[in-house]
């Protein structure tokens, strides 16, 4: 069996174990828990690791732009798509459905992929890209995430300077931020984790190493799909693809790319899963949005937990998919091909939806028609 193959199915045996575990985790105290593990401890330490060993290349500095320009276009246009699934406007589904569509996690979901199939060179490509994918979940979705909140909480009483010492505050006092800036100011003097002592170095490592089970496992026990919020998902995330394909394919032609490997890059990179980090600060928002009922949140925890649980697994597929798929994908039309083709998936349950209420109110008005004439008769 291939090697990312089994990687793949070893992720989502862990997301299966913690569906498993569920009977044995009786209250949220319980589950709040490991996301407090999760948040403070072994997320700030992959961060630290992740920046800590950034190596900027001169010739590669265009590739977090364009993924940065990525989130952004996901940031503000995926929201006119989002009707298609039903999801209300300015709801807290809305609200945690924004946040996560607009970010990737390529980590996880991509760069496993694009090392077996396309090799180290594309890998570090990747692994530029992902720079600017970075502070966008990191620092824009944070800024982000914190301004809905305050908006939400309608903080009239507090001035700008107030808010924004607020949003300051905030910032410091979470480890991520401490973390990201830490790591930052260490590349900037040239240090790196070698340089470090072993005791910090070591003990960062540890911590991270037990990021990725405990992520997939906190999916697992977290998740609660509920049969209407499974159309929603299906739809949001084929939407999503196909909003990416179309965006890829589109540059792709206008930058007249036509190197099969680079178009695979761009495309795979596009349809990596829904990052965790925009979980971390909806998270953190929930904390403090506590006692609150869920329709006067700034978010929806769960619905956000069921999107990156169904994310991953749908990413994973897609992005095998394309690079197995031989020169099939080898200029921007096929691509933009493939995006109408995820779009039309993703609007399918919509227009069924809409056809059996259709179909459902014609039923009825038949019903009251042959109700009317029976009336009529009897009366008669």
């Amino acid at each position: 069996m291939d090697v990312t193959l089994q990687k793949t199915i070893t992720f989502l045996t862990f997301i299966g174990i913690g569906f498993l575990l569920k009977i044995k985790f009786n209250s949220k105290e319980e589950l709040s828990g490991i996301k407090k593990i999760i948040l403070n401890l072994a997320l700030p330490a992959t961060i630290f690791i992740a920046l800590i060993g950034v190596k900027i290349d001169g010739a590669l500095l265009s590739l977090p732009f364009l993924a940065l320009t990525l989130n952004i276009v996901l940031f503000y246009l995926f929201p006119y798509l989002m009707p298609l699934t039903g999801i209300k406007y300015n709801s807290p589904e809305h609200r945690t459905a924004r946040l996560l569509v607009s970010s990737l996690a390529p980590g996880l979901s991509c760069f496993p992929f694009v090392l077996e199939f396309l090799g180290e060179d594309y890998l570090a490509k990747a692994a530029m890209a992902d720079l600017g994918n970075k502070v966008f979940v990191l620092i824009i979705l944070y800024l982000v995430a914190m301004n809905w909140f305050y908006s939400k909480r309608a903080i009239e009483s507090k001035s700008k300077a107030g808010k924004l010492k607020s949003l300051t505050m905030a910032m410091i006092s979470e480890p991520v931020n401490i973390f990201i800036v830490i790591a930052l100011i260490l590349v900037f003097f040239g240090f790196n984790m070698e340089s470090l002592p072993l005791f910090i170095s070591d003990t960062i490592t540890r911590l991270s190493v037990i990021m990725t089970p405990l992520v997939l496992l906190f999916i697992g026990l977290a998740v609660k799909i509920k049969k209407q919020q499974i159309y929603k998902i299906f739809s949001l995330l084929f939407l999503r693809a196909g909003f990416v394909a179309m965006l890829s394919g589109v540059f792709i032609v206008i930058a007249n790319i036509t190197v099969q490997q680079d178009i695979l890059l761009l495309l795979c990179f596009g349809l990596s899963a829904c990052s965790f980090w925009p979980f971390s600060h909806i998270s953190v928002v929930d904390a403090q949005e506590k006692g609150i009922k869920k329709k006067k949140k700034t978010f929806n925890s769960t619905f956000g937990v069921n999107i990156l649980a169904l994310s991953f697994p749908l990413s994973t597929i897609l992005i095998l998919g394309i690079l197995s798929s031989g020169k099939l994908f080898s200029n921007g039309y096929n691509v933009m091909a493939l995006g109408l083709i995820f779009l039309l998936v993703g609007t399918t349950p919509y227009i069924l939806k809409r056809v059996f209420l259709l179909k459902g109110k014609e039923h009825d008005k038949k019903a009251n028609i042959i109700l009317y004439k029976t009336s009529s008769t009897e009366t008669s």
